[in-house]
């Protein structure tokens, strides 16, 4: 046994764990024409299912990849809990087997992303800005709601299987 093995690690995790990384910040700048419809939601939920804690692992560093793109401002504080909000919902649904269970689930999350970004904004300009940011953005929160939803609907057993797959030779279930 390798010294990274008794650490609770192996360089087929790391890879996989990389990869995974790799798919939620390069999935969501291929779909960055659309406005608020991106994979990063049902990716989150698909690996939380899946691998359960470990999935944090390349949820924070896709956070940190986001805020070395993009500078550190409002919404980056924001996605420090918004993302482990979703993770600890799917965390609690992981033996759900309905696709359209999984699909409100990650569709409800986009209806509130808005909302759960709010405090946010509350912490930094008060009552008055908090409810307008949220309010002008309930738009784009229903974007992100159907986006989400259809792609759950049908490509979170897919993935879900998949996953299995390639986390199991990996060693990481």
């Amino acid at each position: 046994m390798t010294g990274s093995e008794r650490r609770g690690g192996s360089a087929g995790e790391l890879a996989v764990l990389g990869l995974l990384t790799a798919l939620l910040f390069g999935s969501k700048l291929a779909l960055a024409w659309l406005p608020n419809v991106e994979p990063v939601s049902l990716l989150v939920i698909v690996y939380t299912a899946v691998l359960g804690w470990r999935a944090l692992l390349p949820l924070y560093a896709y956070v940190l990849l986001e805020v070395v793109t993009w500078g550190l401002n409002l919404w980056s504080v924001c996605y420090v809990y918004v993302w482990l909000i979703l993770a600890g919902a799917a965390w609690l649904l992981r033996r759900m087997e309905s696709p359209l269970g999984w699909a409100a689930l990650s569709g409800g999350f986009g209806l509130a992303f808005g909302a759960l970004c709010a405090p946010v904004y509350l912490l930094s300009g008060g009552w008055a800005f908090a409810l307008s940011w949220w309010v002008q953005g309930i738009p784009f929160d229903i974007i992100h709601c159907g986006g989400n939803f259809c792609m759950a609907l049908v490509l979170f057993r897919p993935l879900r299987s998949l996953l299995e797959r390639l986390a199991g030779q990996a060693g990481l279930l």
